[in-house]
């Protein structure tokens, strides 16, 4: 969050003058509590599943089930994706050889496979070429999207919309706008193995989503590096993200249909030298995260921080916040404002907090501490715990009790057996496509990437029509926000739909 914003140093000073020492503790008193890392009890909290949703223990792949046909359509250099899109029957495996495809691919339909075909090193490449807005965009459920390389567009790489059972595995994602790879509205989703960098917003976003595996991908360069919003049962794990403005982040974005982020297990991730210049548009949610933060949580609850190499991160290393001390964030009365239950376990940090924000500096010195910090807490917060805090520099952290458990190996991932597509009746084609498409840039009353929907609501309120229109061809009308991108691949049915919903949505 922006720097003069983000800790309540007025009424932190004020109530150190008044006496109230934080975090003050003898030490020489009794040797620090030690834990082992692999030893002691395990995690025995997060997903509460029905009998009928078995977590999956270990192996991700196969969440969109196994082809749903035999059929196969191969797409060679110089013919189109969206053809080939347009001609496969639902269940159909499109394989896209190596070459150069200047296009859109919109997928609205259940069981497609998307399969780029690597040759001697030779990838199938979706240029945008710096003009076409999104790469790939689907409604679909059950689809798989592999071994692309994606550059050079406006608004986004990898776009899910509202469909349940995804793969994105093994994409090469550069230079794609405000998102890399976006999740939205899903259920039951896996990314994996993708290399994501030069991103405007956040490299790896997933948006109001539940059963999420995000491992093993290479993230950099980008203003948010992963990103769990709105979103629960999620686990972050054995990903290097390193050189953005921010590494890891969990958090709520007060505004939008979903109030709640919980269920989030950060672990066994390299999050290093997160230093990057923060380049998000201004006055974003993200343009507010201090350059130099590894991990950041914000009004999320029950979130787990374990085993993770987190260094050189100039800020702080782990940086936990409400809503009433982050930036660029309007307080949602549906929202619980506060970072509840976050566990901080083993986790091996080292030089970070070498340039912490001036703010950070200064409340330090209410706990009488100098020096780099590791760990940084500010706003309230309830249940929280931390084993070995005497392996790190903290402050804020000394109400934080001692865990009671030291690992999370029990729980392999929150995946589920295939999952029935989004059920969606005529008369919600209009919220659901808002809550799919719209609410990853729009919030109710702030700023996320495009403007607030009271303010749209203010200008089209009459007139459904007109914003229906302007949704299939947007134009810029304000210096200080990005390109809307067209959604015109809706059909003018939904783009009435969405629009009148929008007008008349309350939060």
């Amino acid at each position: 969050m922006k720097a003069k914003n983000i800790l309540g140093l007025i009424f932190l000073i004020a109530a150190f003058v008044a006496g109230l020492t934080l975090g003050k503790t003898d030490e020489k008193s009794s040797p620090p509590a030690l834990s082992s890392g692999s030893g002691g009890a395990t995690y025995t909290g997060g997903a509460q599943l029905q009998d009928n949703e078995l977590a999956v223990t270990g192996n991700s792949r196969f969440v969109a089930g196994p082809p749903m046909s035999d059929e196969v359509i191969v797409v060679h250099d110089g013919e189109s994706i969206q053809d080939a899109v347009k001609e496969a029957r639902p269940g159909t495996t499109i394989r896209v050889m190596p070459g150069t495809y200047n296009e859109t691919v919109y997928i609205d339909k259940d069981g497609i496979r998307l399969i780029g075909v690597i040759e001697e090193g030779e990838r199938a490449v979706l240029d945008g070429e710096g003009r076409l807005n999104d790469a790939i965009l689907y409604s679909g459920n059950n689809v798989v999207v592999e071994n692309f390389k994606i550059t050079r567009y406006k608004g986004n790489g990898i776009m899910s919309q509202a469909g349940n059972n995804w793969e994105i595995r093994n994409n090469i994602i550069i230079d794609t706008g405000v998102y890399g790879i976006f999740p939205q509205l899903g259920k039951n989703g896996v990314v994996e193995y993708n290399v994501v960098s030069g991103i405007e917003d956040a490299a790896i976003y997933v948006g109001m989503s539940d059963n999420i595996h995000v491992a093993y991908n290479d993230v950099f360069e980008s203003v948010a590096g992963i990103e769990i919003e709105n979103s629960r049962h999620a686990i972050v794990e054995s990903n290097r993200v390193y050189n953005n403005a921010g590494g890891i982040l969990a958090f709520i974005t007060p505004g939008l249909p979903i109030k709640t982020t919980y269920d989030v297990i950060i672990r066994n991730n390299f999050v290093l030298a997160n230093n990057h210049v923060n380049f998000a548009a201004p006055g974003s949610t993200v343009a507010g995260i201090p350059s130099g933060t590894g991990i950041l949580v914000m009004a999320a609850d029950d979130v787990v921080i374990e085993g993770n190499i987190i260094r050189d991160n100039k800020n702080t290393g782990i940086l936990i916040t409400d809503h009433g001390n982050a930036a660029n964030v309007t307080i949602d009365p549906e929202s619980d404002p506060n970072s509840d239950r976050v566990k901080i376990l083993n986790n091996t940090m080292w030089n970070n907090g070498s340039e912490p924000i001036s703010e950070i500096k200064a409340f330090m010195l209410t706990e009488f501490k100098t020096g780099s910090p590791d760990i940084v807490r500010v706003g309230p917060t309830i249940d929280s715990c931390i084993i070995n805090r005497h392996r790190y520099v903290t402050v804020g952290v000394s109400d934080f009790s001692e865990c009671d458990f030291t690992h999370t190996s029990a729980i392999g991932n929150y995946l589920l057996p295939t999952v029935p597509p989004r059920e969606i009746r005529p008369e919600d084609r209009g919220e659901v496509a808002y809550l799919g498409i719209c609410a990853g840039c729009h919030t109710y009353t702030g700023r996320m990437i495009g403007p607030p929907v009271q303010v749209i609501q203010a200008l089209y309120m009459d007139n459904p029509g007109a914003l229906a229109e302007y949704i299939a061809k947007p134009v810029k009308k304000r210096d200080d926000y990005p390109e809307m991108p067209p959604q015109a691949y809706l059909d003018e049915a939904t783009r009435l739909a969405v629009a009148n919903y929008m007008l008349q949505v309350k939060n």
